[in-house]
């Protein structure tokens, strides 16, 4: 993995492919790919003159300390039509008060926002990260969504004395965050090692029978992350980087940035109560911190671009998603092997499985592992009803919309310097909103 060029990579890549997949000769798979649309192709010169509004109200909720850095990306019909960073790392203010060194970076008083700049995805590792590593699992018959999570994890039923509820949590319960997990424990307060807050996430009491309601639940994340790696025998970061974004040319995408870079990355929190230092560069949750970086519910860094190639992909997974191979896919990557050794990782039917919303419990918005929009939605008030999409804390977003073949990726860090500021729960809907008025201007 390299992060060392700013170069645009384009390549031709595809996440799905068909089960009836057909060997096609070169001159006709040539001719195939020249009207299948898998390459993501740049088409931003006109974006500050086509989004203004959206791209205005980042700017006000920047001066108005929202969060001080933001990174944009829009694609539409395979096409990336914004590709906009604003703001700098932290606030004018900060700098001028003395804000501590943020890795030395404040001696060049370089803190703009570039294309290349990497952002805590927070809760977006659930989905970019350990749903997809989920739905590779399940498509190869490893991972069997409705089986107990005891039967992956013994330890989750250490309290079953207690509470024999526990047998009835299944895997996709965990996904779609109907387990009966609390949402969240503050488990680093007590688990200083990796070991100790796996033990305690296993062992967290349920705070409601499995399956009678949805609530988001990052402890049930952790285990599904934990339980995913022991299915694959590997760790989730490992498995991410060889089947997810090596593939997809997700270059950037990363758990643990290397400590080089770190001083490019946007601060997250100020921290003077647990790690006592300004958090940059490494994770903002301090229950992912204690475990180590890697965990499937936080931790993953990327850029706005590289989620809008991932997904770009996941909307080539429909019913007519292209059979052929991927050209260019390997140059990309540096592999040393010919463009028809790289091939797609899904089937279509699989995504649309996880994006699908749940039927039950009753009134539930989620999918597995992805949210779907209800009134009134961060998402705002004009996706179709196959969207999916997610949140992260730290105050980023991805939400895809298949009908109009779009997707929307904003990211900031809004935690900047002491996770007050809630206004991105006003903004994130009005700049979604602002960005399709524009489509539709033009259409």
């Amino acid at each position: 993995m390299s992060f060392s060029s700013d170069r645009l990579l384009y390549p031709e890549l595809q996440l799905c492919y068909n089960p009836l997949r057909v060997t096609i000769p070169p001159p006709e798979r040539d001719a195939l790919n020249s009207t299948a649309p898998t390459s993501l192709l740049p088409a931003f010169e006109n974006q500050d003159e086509t989004f203004s509004s959206a791209f205005s109200i980042l700017r006000e909720a920047i001066a108005q300390r929202a969060f001080p850095a933001a990174s944009v990306a829009v694609i539409h019909h395979g096409r990336l039509i914004v590709r906009k960073t604003l703001g700098q790392f932290v606030y004018e203010t900060d700098l001028v008060a003395g804000a501590p060194l943020l890795a030395g970076f404040a001696r060049s008083g370089n803190f703009d926002v570039t294309p290349a700049t990497l952002f805590d995805l927070a809760s977006l590792t659930k989905v970019v990260a350990t749903t997809t590593m989920a739905m590779i699992l399940y498509e190869r018959g490893l991972l069997e969504l409705d089986a107990p999570v005891a039967g992956i994890v013994p330890e989750f039923l250490l309290p079953f004395e207690l509470d024999p509820r526990r047998r009835n949590v299944t895997i996709r319960m965990l996904l779609a965050h109907s387990s009966g997990l609390p949402a969240y424990e503050k488990l680093f307060l007590k688990a200083r090692t990796r070991d100790d807050l796996l033990r305690a996430a296993f062992t967290t009491p349920l705070s409601a029978d499995p399956g009678s309601h949805a609530e988001y639940s990052d402890i049930g994340f952790i285990i599904v992350g934990s339980a995913l790696e022991r299915i694959a025998e590997e760790s989730l970061d490992r498995f991410c980087h060889r089947e997810i974004f090596g593939p997809l040319a997700m270059t950037r995408t990363t758990f643990n940035p290397p400590t080089e870079i770190r001083g490019r990355i946007p601060p997250t929190a100020d921290d003077r109560t647990f790690r006592n230092r300004v958090i940059q560069g490494d994770v903002q949750d301090e229950n992912a911190s204690v475990l180590g970086g890697v965990a499937g519910h936080a931790g993953l860094f990327s850029t706005a671009e590289d989620l809008a190639r991932f997904a770009h992909a996941l909307l080539q997974c429909c019913a007519s998603a292209p059979a052929c191979e991927m050209p260019g896919a390997a140059a990309a990557l540096g592999s040393g092997t010919t463009a028809h050794d790289s091939h797609p990782i899904l089937h279509s039917e699989t995504v649309a499985l996880f994006t699908r919303r749940e039927s039950a419990p009753t009134g539930t918005s989620r999918a597995l592992g992805w949210d779907t929009p209800s009134a009134p939605s961060q998402s705002g008030k004009y996706l179709g009803r196959s969207s999916y999409g997610h949140l992260g804390y730290t105050g980023t977003s991805l939400w895809i919309d298949p009908e109009r073949q779009l997707s929307i990726t904003l990211l900031t860090n809004r935690t900047w310097p002491d996770c007050s500021s809630q206004a991105i729960k006003q903004i994130r809907p009005r700049f979604h909103d602002a960005v399709i008025e524009a489509l539709e201007l033009q259409s």
